[in-house]
């Protein structure tokens, strides 16, 4: 049965992401936030937060998160696992808080789900919108090529545990659309006699893209990086790293 994105998905996801090293990218965060000058944890956002896995590493170093995803599933799977912190429902293009925080995240390509220019433009200005003065904003996203050739053999696939004892069969399949300039991924998952088939879109930007989309967004000031050294990008970096500084004023 095909569903929307990031619905029936909700459900498993954890079991399947189980290895996503959500606490070393906290660590490559709030390591470059340290260094930038944000020496103690104060208040966070999590953008696309999805079933909380990065906002739990952001809670844990001592910070005071609220978490934003656009699927509801999502996060409900979030409010199981994180009970206390708020979770909020909201596009990354409009969304509006009316707060402000010292640091706003969004990990794990989710910016890449946004598939024109257009559209991640308006979603790092509603970001940036909601930076204290001098605040950061960290994100990920994949590039060009990282989005073209996004995993060896253009597929993966396995079996997961589930908490209530049951396994999740997975096989997502990885084509790439020229004529769109998106990837396309097929995400099958089978848990029991029960099949459901979701299709993800994602646009790689590289960092040429990112640069203009940065400073009309009002951002003073930004690094874009490779993981986990800091490295400035290679030109076939499948992955980039961003961090970008709200003016002071």
């Amino acid at each position: 049965m095909q569903r929307q994105p990031f619905t029936a998905l909700a459900a498993v996801y954890d079991s399947i992401m189980a290895d996503v090293e959500y606490d070393h990218w906290a660590d490559f965060v709030l390591s470059f936030a340290r260094d930038g000058g944000l020496s103690r944890p104060g208040r966070a956002l999590d953008l696309a937060c999805g079933t909380g896995g990065f906002t739990r590493e952001l809670r844990a170093a001592g910070w005071d998160v609220t978490g934003l995803d656009f699927s509801e599933a999502m996060l409900a799977e979030a409010r199981v696992r994180l009970p206390g912190v708020p979770f909020v429902q909201g596009d990354l293009r409009t969304f509006d808080l009316g707060e402000r925080f010292g640091l706003v995240t969004c990990v794990f390509d989710s910016l890449n789900n946004l598939l024109t220019p257009g559209d991640l433009g308006a979603a790092l200005a509603r970001a940036r919108a909601h930076l204290s003065p001098g605040g950061l904003l960290a994100f990920d996203v994949n590039t060009r090529l990282g989005v073209r050739e996004l995993w060896e053999g253009d597929a993966i696939e396995g079996l997961a545990p589930l908490p209530d004892g049951s396994e999740v069969h997975y096989h997502w399949s990885h084509h790439y659309d020229a004529e769109a300039d998106v990837g396309v991924v097929q995400a099958f998952c089978r848990v029991d006699e029960q099949e459901f088939v979701e299709t993800h879109r994602e646009r790689g930007y590289d960092p040429a893209d990112l640069e203009p989309l940065l400073g009309a967004a009002g951002f003073a000031r930004w690094e874009i990086v490779e993981y986990p050294d800091y490295a400035p990008p290679e030109p076939d970096a499948p992955r980039v790293w961003v961090f970008a500084w709200a003016g002071e004023a």
